[in-house]
């Protein structure tokens, strides 16, 4: 059983604060199945925006796991905005969380990342 984004994001920006991170939630969704969208800054200032994997990604995985494949990397705050406008434009109820890692990478923080 898949359990709802909101507690999937609640759990999330909590595991990110306990791993020495900052995570925000940037823009609230559906609470019962909005896609999350996150968008991960570096130190460096390189921001990289993950969305929903295609349904192939998961192949004979559990189908209750979620899945991310990035999307874009860029330094150009702006662009990564309009990427998102673009995705709100297209499902208004999605969910962006804003993530600068601690100590664990990313991909320890959220299970999968697909490129």
């Amino acid at each position: 059983m898949r359990v709802t984004t909101d507690f999937w994001v609640s759990a999330l920006v909590r595991r990110v604060f306990s791993d020495g991170g900052f995570a925000a939630v940037a823009k609230r969704g559906a609470t019962e199945a909005g896609a999350v969208f996150i968008v991960s800054r570096n130190r460096l200032g390189e921001i990289t925006l993950y969305g929903p994997a295609s349904q192939t990604a998961y192949g004979e995985g559990r189908l209750d796991d979620r899945r991310f494949a990035e999307l874009m990397t860029s330094t150009d705050a702006a662009a990564i905005d309009l990427r998102l406008d673009k995705e709100q434009r297209f499902d208004y109820d999605i969910w962006i969380v804003e993530i600068e890692a601690g100590k664990l990478g990313l991909s320890d923080l959220i299970g999968s990342v697909e490129s």
